[in-house]
């Protein structure tokens, strides 16, 4: 998938290094929820499952110019209703500011509803990330409420704000 600047693919085998480092990095790591995947055996598996499962989940590979600036991912959480949550959102700390995590939210949406033919994206982000909740915003998911003091992450209860996107919004 490409757009402007942008180009997502899906990751492979040969991402995995890269990726364990990128969500390790010291700026990353406290804002990507407490389920996801921080070492080399597990982002395997999950990259693994992408490749074989892909309109279940995806660990997607965000570029720039051919070079790895990203990554974000889906997981269908609702097969009979065709929902999928986002998350993973983590830009390399050489390609901030410039609005590649936009760009590749936008690519990845609708490529998730008008090729995937998923009805519902869905994102939650901690309150306290106000980078992530401005992102959501541009990236045009629509804010839905908070869930308050939902999980526990670095031995506090977090806030978790919810955002959702259908396909009448891309419409």
């Amino acid at each position: 998938m490409t757009g402007g600047t942008v180009t997502l693919r899906r990751a492979t085998a040969g991402d995995v290094g890269w990726l364990v480092e990128l969500y390790n990095d010291d700026d990353i790591e406290p804002f990507l929820g407490g389920r996801h995947p921080f070492n080399a055996e597990r982002v395997s598996e999950e990259v693994e499952r992408s490749q074989n499962e892909p309109q279940r989940l995806g660990r997607m590979i965000v570029e720039v110019d051919g070079e790895r600036a990203g990554a974000l991912g889906f997981d269908e959480v609702n097969e009979a209703n065709r929902i999928a949550r986002l998350g993973g959102l983590a830009v390399h700390p050489d390609f901030r500011g410039g609005h590649v995590a936009d760009e590749a939210a936008k690519l990845l949406q609708r490529y998730l509803i008008f090729e995937l033919g998923f009805h519902r994206l869905e994102l939650a982000c901690y309150g306290f990330n106000e980078r992530a909740i401005r992102h959501a915003e541009r990236a045009g998911f629509v804010r839905e409420g908070v869930k308050r003091r939902a999980y526990q992450r670095h031995g506090e209860w977090q806030d978790a704000v919810l955002f959702a996107l259908i396909r009448e919004d891309l419409e």
